[in-house]
């Protein structure tokens, strides 16, 4: 433990943001990074406890947290780098994007601040890549067997990478100009630059990974020709069906779904070409978003960059306390609050409203009629309802809807249905102890087999996916 008394000799420092009146203006990363000083000085709040719940419940990756902290205080970035890395093979991404499901864990945070994790995690990698200790490293030696990998998003370029290192040859197919996935099509830019994801990708190439973008697997290739040149398959494509509301007027004009917003919006900033007649544009326009979530968020900052003349966002459920819930106690991630930046930029949030239906004009949509519900919640606090509020019914003026409400599961595809590869009840894929599903040497990760998740998760799922290969390899002779 670097400084014992720390915790009580310091406090928590946010690194703040960009001013509200520069960022809107632009598309580039929000958040500010803290001085390495002010990093180490965080680090020092690391209790060291006896019990570090930030790494055995709070992070899916099991990072080594009060260890790496211990690193930083005393100056040694090189051995922090090394540790963090043994664990989380893109702390680039999760420092900018994870919502730090350690810190809701750390004990400090029972009655104080939590240690900043996520913004030391950060600072480690970047200082990693500023200090040239990251180089393109391939394997010292390879072995005969191959593995494909479907899927360019956070648990494909785990598994991909894992498997990579530890002397797998790699080929990972995805149906997309370039790889990235959700990190780079999903993610708005002020959240994540694409700079960082393309860092990443050139490094796997130099490594030794192969990257075949703009390929359906299923269509444009079958698994007959996957199966007669690699000797396992890792499906990582995610859980891209959007859950839709299917309520009167759905069919109107200027209704769509929020990662179809997105994805467009980061395909402008990328330099890439779409079909101009479907294009999505905020500017001007009376923005609805239906959904309070991530996306949602992402949805409204986009908009308000776009010059939309105004923006809200509706959510069915009700406001959350200011402060964790009674019950989601430490160390569970707490029921509460939570403002992203853009909520701060503008636009306004409503809470427990429900969309009955769509209102238009010629084919288009003009507005929403909405209504107040009410909850209820049974003894263990979980929500029940939403039940209308008599009375309550309005309507809202829009010209451009957004359906956030999150995905039902993965998309279809006639390869998956031929092969008989099992799922669940919600659609997911099915899989075993070591993410293989019922076809042998067909596994899958991520999204896919969790259902909507965190990009966290879904890098802790590709390197378990990862690791199923490795043993099925061996098992096979490879």
């Amino acid at each position: 433990m670097g400084k014992p008394t720390g915790f009580l000799e310091y406090t928590r420092k946010e690194p703040g943001y960009r001013p509200r009146e520069e960022r809107i203006r632009d598309f580039r990363a929000v958040e500010c990074q803290l001085s390495h000083r002010e990093i180490q000085v965080q680090a020092a709040r690391c209790m060291d406890c006896g019990t570090p719940f930030c790494h055995a419940t709070g992070c899916p990756l099991s990072n080594l947290i009060p260890e790496f902290n211990d690193f930083m205080y005393r100056g040694k970035w090189r051995r922090a780098l090394d540790l963090l890395l043994s664990t989380n093979n893109f702390p680039e991404f999760t420092g900018r994007v994870c919502p730090a499901l350690c810190e809701a864990a750390c004990v400090a945070g029972i009655n104080d601040d939590p240690v900043t994790i996520r913004q030391i995690e950060l600072a480690v990698i970047e200082k990693g890549f500023e200090s040239d200790y990251l180089r393109p490293s391939p394997p010292p030696r390879r072995h005969g067997s191959r593995v494909a990998v479907v899927g360019a998003g956070p648990a494909g370029l785990a598994a991909a990478d894992t498997l990579n290192r530890a002397g797998y040859p790699v080929v990972v197919f995805d149906e997309a100009p370039r790889p990235g996935g959700i990190l780079r099509y999903g993610i708005p830019d002020f959240k994540l630059e694409k700079w960082v994801v393309e860092r990443r990708i050139r490094m796997m190439e130099q490594e030794g990974v192969v990257f075949e973008t703009g390929v359906r697997v299923g269509e444009d290739i079958s698994y007959r020709y996957l199966k007669s040149r690699f000797d396992a398959l890792c499906l990582a494509c995610g859980a891209r069906r959007p859950r839709d509301l299917p309520v009167p007027g759905r069919d109107l004009q200027g209704i769509h779904f929020a990662m179809d917003y997105l994805v467009q919006q980061n395909r402008r900033m990328g330099g890439e070409t779409f079909d101009a007649s479907g294009e999505i544009w905020a500017a001007g326009k009376r923005v609805v978003i239906i959904g309070g979530g991530d996306t949602g968020s992402d949805c409204l900052g986009t908009a308000i960059r776009q010059g939309a003349e105004r923006v809200v966002q509706l959510e069915i459920l009700p406001k959350p306390p200011l402060r964790r819930s009674e019950h989601t106690p430490w160390p569970r991630w707490p029921y509460m609050l939570r403002e992203s930046h853009a909520h701060k930029e503008g636009g306004e949030v409503w809470w427990s409203v429900m969309t009955k239906s769509f209102l238009g004009s010629e084919g288009r949509v003009t507005g929403l009629r909405c209504v107040e519900v009410e909850w209820d919640r049974d003894p263990e606090g979980a929500l029940k309802g939403p039940m209308e509020k008599p009375g309550t019914e309005f309507d809202l003026e829009a010209d451009l809807v957004l359906l956030a409400m999150g995905f039902t599961g993965p998309e279809e595809n006639s390869m998956f249905d031929g092969l008989g590869i099992e799922r669940d009840q919600r659609g997911n894929v099915k899989v075993g102890p070591l993410n293989m599903t019922n076809v042998p040497g067909i596994f899958a990760a991520g999204d896919m087999t969790l259902g909507q998740s965190l990009v966290v998760r879904a890098i802790a799922d590709g390197r378990k996916a990862a690791g199923g290969i490795r043993a099925y390899l061996k098992d096979i002779g490879g």
